[in-house]
C-alpha cells in the first residue's frame, strides 16, 4: 500500500484538500485506489464516547490515507509507541512507522513545552498493518501526521480517534485507554499477574537447571515474590544464545529429567510458574524443520531461526497444539510467549494482513489454553506487542530488554502503561552486581516501582544489605499496589524522560523522583504521601502548598532501616527534607487539612 511515488519530504507529495478538523488540527483525506491516482475522500466528525472524536473517512474499502497537520506554535515532542529514545521532533523525511497488532499500534501524541497536548490520534482498529509518517515540515512550518490504512475487507468506512487538547499526554490517553477497554475487553488479570515475579533469564541465561531453579525458588517466594518465570534454555536445543535449536519445545532430560515433578515442587513453595516459548520460531536443527520449513519461507531477525508464517492455519493450529502441551503435560500456570513481533517480517508482502492473522492465532491460542487451565492463567507478552490490540490475548504486558538500565525501565513501562488498557504493566528482569552499593539496588527496585517488578539475581549470591533492599522495596510495593497499578499515574513531559512520577487514588499518594526537582506537595489534597528518592541526591526539596500543615515523617534508608520518624509543622513554601538516594519519606499529614 504505496503512493506512486515517495519524495523526501509530506511537501512534495499529492496535494490533498485541508479542512479544520478541532483545536489547531486540520485534517485531509485520500482514497488509494489499487493501481489508481490519489483522491480526496469524504470524511465526517462525530462525538464519541468519553469526550473523544471519531474521524470516519469512506473510500468504498479503499486504502486511505489520513493526514493531519498543525502549525508549530511551542510544540515540543511527538510521543508514538514505536518512540523509544526519539520522543523530540523529527524532520518529516526521518518520521517513519510501519505498525500491526504485534509491532506497535497506530497512535500518537504532540505536546507543547507545558506538556498540554495539540493532537493525539490512534487508530480505532489496532490490528491490521498500518504506515505512518510524521515529523516537522520544513517547508509549511507544521507538524504533519500521515497514516495510511489498509483495506477494508467489509468495505466501510476508516475511523480515527481523536482527543480534545488535554493538560498532558497521559491525560490525552486514559479515554482512548477507556474505549479499546470497552470494544477489546482485555484478558483478566489475576493474582498471579499481578505480583512480583522471579525470571531466571539474566540471572542463569540459558545455564539453567532444575536444582538452581528451585533454589532461587526457596529465596524469591519468602522476598514476595509470586510468580516464576523459566526462560530461554529449559528446551532441548537452548544453548549458545542462538535460536538454531528452536521448534520441538521438549524439555532437555539433562537440565530437568523430570520438568512435571520441578514444576509442582516450585508451586508447592507457593509460586505459580510460567515457561518461555517462541512459538513462532523455527530453527535449523529442530528435529521439525523438515515438517515445518515450507511454512517458515522468511528469516528471523534474531540469529538462527527462521519465521513460522501465521497467516497459514497449519501453523496457528500448530502453535496452539504446541502450547497446550506444556501447559497440559507440565502444570504450567501459563506461558512466556516470545518473539510474536517476528511474525512483521511477513507485512507488505502482498499477502494476507499479518496484524489480523495475529489476532486470530491468539485468540485461538488462548481460548486452548483456557480449556486446559480455565482459571488463572498467565501469558506474558512483551514490547512492542502489549498495546489495546494485543489485550485480550495476554495478561503480563512486560518491557522491552533493558538489562541494568533503571532509567529505561522506568520509562518503558511507563510508556507501554499509556495505553495498556488491562493486563498489569511489568518490568524487564532487574539485575544487579553483588558488588553493587545497596543504593544501586535500591535504584534498580525504584525504576520498576510503577510496575509489577520482575527480578532476576542469583539471590543467594548476593549480600544480605541487597536481600533486605528486596524484601523492604517488594514490601512496600506490596502495601501500595492498588496505587501503583490502579491508580491515577501522571508521569509528565515524555521527553523528559518522566523524572517526576505521580500516582494517586483517593487521599494517598506516591511520588517517585529521579532528579533533583522541586517536588510539589499538596497538603490539601491528600493524607499520606510516599516519596521515594530514586535521584543522586541525598535530599529532596519539597514546595508546599494547600495550606500549613503539621506532617509526620518517617525516613528509610535504601534497605528499609528507620532514619528518623519525627513530626513537623510546614509551612507554604520551599522546604528540603533529608531523604538518602534510594530512600523513601512516608509523610502523613495529621493537621491543617482543609
Amino acid at each position: 500500500m504505496t503512493l506512486p511515488t515517495e519524495p523526501v519530504t509530506t511537501a512534495g507529495l499529492p496535494p490533498a484538500r485541508y479542512a479544520p478538523l478541532l483545536d489547531e488540527v486540520e485534517a485531509a483525506v485520500l482514497a488509494l485506489p489499487p493501481g489508481g491516482d490519489p483522491a480526496d475522500a469524504p470524511w465526517t466528525l462525530s462525538d464519541a464516547p468519553g469526550g473523544l472524536l471519531m474521524l470516519r473517512a469512506e473510500t468504498g474499502g479503499a486504502p486511505a490515507e489520513i493526514r493531519f497537520r498543525v502549525p508549530l506554535g511551542d510544540t515540543a515532542g511527538y510521543w508514538h509507541p514505536q518512540g523509544g529514545w526519539r520522543r523530540t521532533l523529527v524532520a518529516d523525511w526521518e518520521g517513519r512507522a510501519s505498525v500491526s497488532l504485534v509491532d506497535g499500534v497506530a497512535a500518537g501524541c504532540l505536546y507543547d513545552h507545558g506538556g498540554a497536548t495539540r493532537l493525539t490520534f490512534a487508530a480505532a482498529d489496532p490490528a491490521p498493518e498500518a504506515t505512518l509518517r510524521f515529523g516537522v515540515s520544513e517547508e509549511d512550518d507544521t507538524h504533519v501526521v500521515h497514516l495510511r490504512l489498509p483495506a477494508d475487507p467489509a468495505g466501510g468506512p476508516h475511523r480515527v480517534l481523536l482527543v480534545p487538547a488535554a493538560p498532558s499526554v497521559a491525560a490525552a490517553l486514559r479515554p482512548l485507554r477507556a474505549w479499546y477497554a470497552r470494544r477489546l475487553p482485555p484478558m483478566p488479570a489475576p493474582e498471579g499477574a499481578r505480583t512480583p515475579v522471579y525470571s531466571t533469564w539474566y540471572a542463569f541465561n540459558q545455564d539453567v537447571t532444575a536444582a538452581a531453579v528451585e533454589t532461587q525458588a526457596a529465596l524469591a517466594a519468602p522476598l514476595g515474590c509470586g510468580t516464576l518465570i523459566l526462560d530461554d534454555g529449559w528446551q532441548l536445543g537452548g544453548r549458545g544464545r542462538g535460536y538454531a535449536g528452536l521448534g520441538d519445545w521438549r524439555p532437555d532430560p539433562a537440565k530437568f529429567p523430570d520438568f512435571t515433578g520441578h514444576v509442582a515442587a516450585v508451586r508447592a513453595m507457593g509460586l505459580r510458574y510460567l515457561a518461555w516459548t517462541a512459538p513462532l520460531l523455527l530453527g535449523a536443527d529442530a528435529d521439525s524443520r523438515a515438517r515445518w520449513a515450507p511454512y517458515a519461507t522468511a528469516p528471523a531477525t534474531v540469529p538462527g531461526a527462521r519465521v513460522l508464517d501465521p497467516r497459514r492455519p497449519e501453523v496457528r493450529e500448530h502453535v496452539v497444539e504446541v502450547c497446550t502441551r506444556l501447559v497440559r503435560e507440565h502444570g504450567l500456570d501459563g506461558l512466556k510467549l516470545d518473539f510474536l513481533d517476528q511474525a512483521a517480517v511477513y507485512a507488505g508482502d502482498g499477502g494476507a494482513d499479518v496484524g489480523r492473522a495475529m489476532a486470530r492465532l491468539l485468540a485461538e491460542l488462548r481460548a486452548g489454553l483456557e480449556a486446559v487451565r480455565p482459571d488463572g492463567l498467565l501469558l506474558e507478552l512483551r514490547q512492542p506487542y502489549t498495546g489495546p490490540g494485543a489485550a485480550p490475548f495476554g495478561n503480563l504486558l512486560r518491557s522491552f530488554d533493558c538489562p541494568a538500565d533503571s532509567a529505561a525501565n522506568r520509562v518503558r513501562t511507563l510508556d507501554t502503561a499509556l495505553l495498556a488498557t488491562g493486563g498489569a504493566v511489568h518490568s524487564d528482569m532487574l539485575m544487579w552486581s553483588p558488588q553493587a552499593p545497596v543504593e544501586a539496588v535500591a535504584r534498580q527496585l525504584i525504576g520498576a516501582l510503577h510496575a509489577v517488578p520482575q527480578l532476576s539475581v542469583r539471590l543467594d549470591r548476593i549480600p544480605e544489605a541487597h536481600q533486605r533492599a528486596v524484601a523492604f522495596w517488594l514490601g512496600r510495593w506490596h502495601a501500595h499496589r492498588d496505587l501503583l497499578l490502579d491508580g491515577e499515574v501522571e508521569p509528565g513531559r515524555p521527553d523528559q524522560l518522566y523524572p517526576l512520577v505521580r500516582a494517586s487514588a483517593g487521599d494517598r499518594c506516591l511520588i517517585s523522583v529521579h532528579a533533583d526537582l522541586v517536588v510539589p506537595l499538596d497538603t490539601a489534597a491528600h493524607r499520606r504521601v510516599e516519596l521515594v528518592n530514586g535521584s543522586a541526591a541525598d535530599r529532596l526539596t519539597l514546595s508546599v502548598r494547600g495550606g500549613p500543615a503539621v506532617i509526620a515523617r518517617v525516613v528509610h534508608g535504601p534497605d528499609g532501616r528507620i532514619i528518623e520518624s519525627t513530626s513537623a509543622r510546614y509551612g507554604e513554601g520551599p522546604h528540603t527534607l533529608a531523604v538518602p538516594r534510594g530512600g523513601l519519606a512516608s509523610l502523613t499529614i495529621t493537621e491543617g487539612r482543609r
